[in-house]
């Protein structure tokens, strides 16, 4: 088997990833209405059953298989763990800006509401108005921003020497060493050549013409979006979305636009990065707006394409002649909205440049078949998720072979686990340090669970208060 981190330290992983990752659930947002009591105090902070069984809930409704005996002493340690970082991040007046705070508040509501399908739909469920939401998980969110804060603290001091990689790996069993499919570094750069004026006036027309059959009555929004819209989105949910006026993701020419709008009011064409739209505004609330969409992309002419692929071969020939690296071409041509970000390379979802081919779109797989690592496609067309045609050159970095890990190979991800391992060892060490620091109480229920075991018993020795105190 494969080595094992330090309990407490893959509890903290634990904890972390969380707090991290989760949405608010519909259990933390409706609390049961069953008796409820104090399990554990940190400070002047409290800890209830009902904390502890909301995260239960939550594990069970997202993992298919079941939750181990002891899943409630890993949860309740990962809230004292939780409570003691925030404790000691006041300590050091650590930072945390209240924009900060109301941007993951946001973020973490507006992907609730998506859930959900609407902010009428959350209200209902969780028995309280966007308002009291907010209110709600306001201080919660800011101990989490702050409890991070302090994690990183501790683990950002911490380095790792080839040696120490080295003997990370040497005390990896052999029957423990990991299998990788072969996988790719691959980048792209994308052009979405420019309908030309005409085009563009005729998209325009049509739709000045269904703004004036909408508001006559001839016609309604929903079936001329349904019958026209290139949204692909649009069959969805009778073309309802919602957006928030915070949101990065969305075209900002497209939020001003929906802004404005009051509830029923359709807007006059609006330009975006993806084409022509028309918005309807369903209901809007405070920075949050359920919103329809009818786009219209302008089609690109067969000259369009050409001119585009002819700028494309230009800049392929100029990285080929050493002009340009691929990165520095792709920040500066691409329009591909990642390229600035990633300098042109597709990523996997954990941000690694490393992907295996199966992540990736069929038309660039089809084209590696022709790439060695360093070879750079000619341009080719494509059609884009939203239907756009784009002309795009792909890049092809590295490509691995089927193996068994190795330090050749896979150095860098031996050396990011056993980094991890030092992280989580230090981690460890913080906890067996400050815990004595805090004033802590468990409930008898509890005191079998290992680790909080440990930590009163430190609290208590240290401050010389008997339980029940």
């Amino acid at each position: 088997m494969r080595i094992s981190f330090p309990v407490l330290a893959m509890l903290q992983l634990l904890a972390f990833n969380l707090y991290a990752q989760q949405n608010l659930s519909s259990t933390e947002l409706r609390k049961f209405p069953v008796a409820d009591k104090i399990v554990a105090v940190i400070g002047d902070n409290i800890i209830l059953q009902s904390d502890i069984q909301a995260q239960i809930d939550q594990l069970q409704r997202e993992s298919s298989r079941p939750l181990p005996p002891d899943a409630s002493c890993a949860i309740l340690e990962q809230m004292i763990a939780q409570k003691a970082l925030v404790i000691q991040a006041q300590r050091d007046s650590l930072p945390v800006s209240d924009d900060d705070v109301e941007g993951q508040l946001e973020n973490q509501i507006r992907g609730f509401i998506n859930m959900y399908g609407s902010q009428k739909k959350l209200e209902e469920v969780a028995g309280m108005s966007i308002y009291q939401i907010r209110e709600k998980f306001r201080e919660p969110i800011r101990e989490r921003i702050l409890a991070d804060e302090e994690r990183k603290k501790i683990v950002d001091a911490v380095k790792i020497t080839p040696t120490e990689v080295q003997e990370y790996f040497n005390r990896i069993p052999k029957d423990s060493l990991k299998f990788f499919p072969s996988e790719v570094q691959v980048g792209q750069i994308v052009i979405y050549p420019k309908a030309s004026p005409e085009v563009e006036q005729y998209v325009l027309q049509q739709l000045q013409n269904f703004k004036k059959q909408i508001t006559s009555g001839q016609q309604d929004f929903v079936t001329l979006m349904n019958l026209y819209s290139q949204d692909p989105g649009s069959r969805q949910n009778n073309g309802i979305f919602t957006i928030s006026r915070t949101d990065k993701n969305i075209d900002p020419n497209f939020l001003a636009a929906a802004f404005r709008l009051q509830d029923g009011e359709i807007s006059d064409p609006v330009k975006s990065k993806f084409g022509y739209h028309l918005i309807q505004m369903v209901h809007r609330q405070g920075d949050n707006a359920e919103v329809r969409d009818l786009l219209m992309i302008p089609p690109v002419t067969s000259t369009d394409m050409r001119a585009a692929m002819k700028k494309l071969d230009s800049v392929r020939a100029d990285i080929i002649a050493g002009k340009i690296t691929f990165g520095e071409a792709a920040v500066k041509y691409s329009d591909d909205p990642t390229a600035k970000l990633y300098a042109g390379m597709i990523t996997s979802p954990d941000g690694s440049t490393y992907v295996t081919v199966d992540q990736l779109d069929p038309g660039i797989v089809l084209t590696l078949d022709s790439l060695k690592p360093g070879d750079i496609s000619l341009p080719a067309e494509f059609t884009d998720p939203y239907g756009k045609k784009a002309v795009r050159i792909i890049y092809l970095k590295s490509r691995t072979q089927p193996h068994q890990e190795n330090l050749r190979d896979d150095y860098n991800k031996i050396q990011q686990e056993a980094l991890q391992e030092k992280q989580y060892e230090a981690l460890d060490k913080w906890f067996r340090e400050k815990m004595p620091t805090f004033y802590i109480w468990v409930d008898p229920d509890y005191q079998h669970c290992k680790n909080v075991e440990q930590w009163a018993e430190a609290s208590q020795q240290a401050n010389h208060y008997q339980p029940g105190e």
